[in-house]
């Protein structure tokens, strides 16, 4: 969560930071404690901030969003944070919505703490600071547990009262809130992150407020994420169209079978016309030139013929069986075309001769 909480002195911004601190484990962005933290380790931004303050003048709107901005680059705000006495008027505001528009962190929620004038004198006049670790407490309405010791300097806490905190600068204090920081109110209204909570009332009260209203900001954040991934999911795209199937294994082995069995039923039957036709001519008595040549010589042709049909059955199944594989492979590219064979060497040169 990205935070920012807004509200007048005395409205209890701190002590609710503080709280949210614990509950949610996001730091507190204050630039009170981004000033006084720069000016001691007297960087560059904490040397310009000094001198601004020490010839009275307000610290320039740079250096503060230079500071937030180095603030924000550490590891322990990857979770969110609560920023605390920042932005106080408008151009504040739009620089910093710039800012964090610039690092992908937009804030989530602006909560208005409101209080009555009356209850919020008594506050400020009642609120103290221990010296050692800056905590803020309210003798009226947070005072520090019993028995309870300073982190710092391990004894209780060394409490003072701010010279701002006195009932003299109270409402002087109230009437620049009103003139400056309340125009806030209708810049962050008008982007629909503003939320009120009543800041009156017993502490634990106005935690719970405020948690109930964060929750039901991080719900309405979440809501139109989930609705987009929902709506994502019913309409979802048509299915692509399916490539035809390959045929089965088995389908492909039959098809391959059967052109093998019919291709042998085709040898077959030339075997057995070749066969009838030889036992005709067998039957048939020799005449003229055939009845003169000896019996080893018809043998012989009958042994050729025999021959000739085992080879053509040969021939048939072979071609069948490259048939078959040229159809397992399905191959794409073409065949390639035979080479021309070159003439025979005779014709040439029978050519050349008549050319003589």
């Amino acid at each position: 969560m990205r935070i920012v909480l807004l509200g007048p002195p005395g409205s209890g911004k701190g002590t609710q930071a503080q709280r949210l601190i614990t509950s949610h484990g996001i730091p507190q962005i204050s630039t009170g404690d981004l000033l006084r933290a720069a000016v001691t380790a007297q960087s560059r931004l904490g040397i310009a901030a000094k001198s601004a303050m020490d010839a009275g003048k307000l610290v320039d709107d740079e250096i503060v969003l230079g500071m937030i901005q180095e603030r924000l680059a550490l590891p322990d705000v990857a979770n969110g944070f609560v920023l605390d006495g920042f932005p106080r008027n408008l151009s504040q505001a739009a620089a910093l919505e710039s800012l964090l528009q610039q690092l992908r962190q937009p804030l989530d929620a602006v909560v208005l703490m409101q209080v009555d004038n009356d209850e919020l004198v008594r506050r400020i006049g009642g609120r103290r600071t221990c010296r050692n670790c800056g905590r803020v407490f309210n003798v009226f309405t947070s005072p520090p547990a019993p028995g309870e010791l300073c982190p710092k300097s391990g004894g209780e806490h060394d409490l003072f009262q701010r010279p701002d905190d006195n009932e003299a600068t109270i409402a002087e204090r109230l009437k620049v809130y009103d003139e400056k920081t309340r125009p806030l109110i209708e810049f962050y209204d008008g982007h629909g992150l503003l939320h009120r909570i009543d800041a009156e009332g017993d502490l634990d009260v106005v935690t719970a407020r405020l948690e109930a209203v964060l929750a039901a900001t991080v719900k309405t954040a979440v809501a139109p994420t989930l609705k987009k991934a929902s709506a994502r999911r019913k309409v979802a795209k048509p299915a692509p169209a399916l490539a035809p199937a390959a045929k089965p294994q088995s389908t492909l082995k039959s098809t391959l079978e059967m052109a093998l069995k019919s291709a042998l039923k085709s040898a077959q039957k030339l075997v057995k016309k070749a066969k009838k036709k030889a036992g005709k001519k067998a039957s048939r008595k020799p005449t003229g030139k055939s009845a003169s040549k000896p019996a080893t010589k018809v043998a012989a042709k009958r042994v050729v013929k025999k021959t000739a049909r085992k080879a053509l059955v040969k021939q048939v199944v072979a071609k069948a069986r490259k048939g078959a594989a040229r159809l397992k492979a399905k191959t794409k590219t073409p065949a390639k075309k035979a080479a021309r064979r070159p003439p025979p060497r005779r014709k040439a040169a029978a050519k050349s001769r008549r050319h003589r």
